[in-house]
């Protein structure tokens, strides 16, 4: 049994590599989503507002599966528009359905900073980016950070969809493995669990001491 586990993590690994660099990739690229889309979503150009209220909405409502098939199936028939590799399209993909959910997380806590600090960069003459820059941005991030801790992890596990495009991740070796060792698939699935409790550890701590951060407040 021991054998196994280990035989059956060493083949895993194979995949390990993709998993990471996508997981790396679409976590990056979803902050700076999140980011700018938070902060459309507070300015006054109201057509700036609709359209990203459309992204936010149409991206949360919709199944990142199908977003992905989208991606890889539909647009390249549709539109002739290709994307790039299958490692692209899983993390733009990815990026732009998690994306969609912490733009709200941006635009919430920018929006939970107390009215007083901005009544009082005003006072000091600063402008709109200043303030936003100075004041209250940093004080937004602080309560930001449990969320994109918790969604990092999300992001993580939604990297296991991609092996339904071919992409060799973690999953898609674990289901290899268990098609050519049929006996063996509950083990093999098990292990596949291992590996992405693993790998998300770090993460957990850092979302940990993100709320730990969050618990400090922010100036009143």
């Amino acid at each position: 049994m021991f054998d196994s586990a280990l035989n059956i993590l060493s083949y895993l690994s194979q995949g390990l590599g993709t998993t990471v660099s996508l997981f790396l990739a679409a976590t990056l690229l979803a902050f700076i989503i999140a980011f700018v889309a938070g902060l459309c979503r507070i300015v006054k150009n109201p057509l700036i507002r609709g359209f990203t209220m459309f992204y936010v909405e149409l991206f949360r409502g919709t199944s990142l599966i199908v977003q992905l098939f989208w991606l890889y199936y539909a647009i390249p028939i549709l539109f002739n528009i290709h994307l790039g590799s299958n490692w692209w399209i899983g993390v733009i993909a990815i990026a732009l359905n998690y994306g969609a959910y912490m733009s709200e997380v941006v635009r919430s806590s920018i929006l939970a900073v107390d009215k007083g600090q901005t009544e009082a960069a005003i006072a000091l003459n600063l402008s709109r980016v200043q303030r936003m820059r100075h004041i209250i941005l940093p004080q937004a991030l602080r309560l930001m950070l449990p969320e994109f801790g918790n969604y990092s992890i999300q992001i993580l596990k939604g990297t296991a969809l991609v092996s339904l495009i071919g992409l060799t991740d973690i999953l898609y070796y674990g289901d290899i493995y268990r098609s050519t060792n049929l006996s063996e698939g509950p083990l093999a699935y098990f292990m596949v669990l291992v590996m992405y409790f693993i790998i998300a550890l770090p993460l957990i701590w850092l979302s940990k001491k993100g709320e730990k951060i969050a618990k400090r407040g922010v100036a009143g």
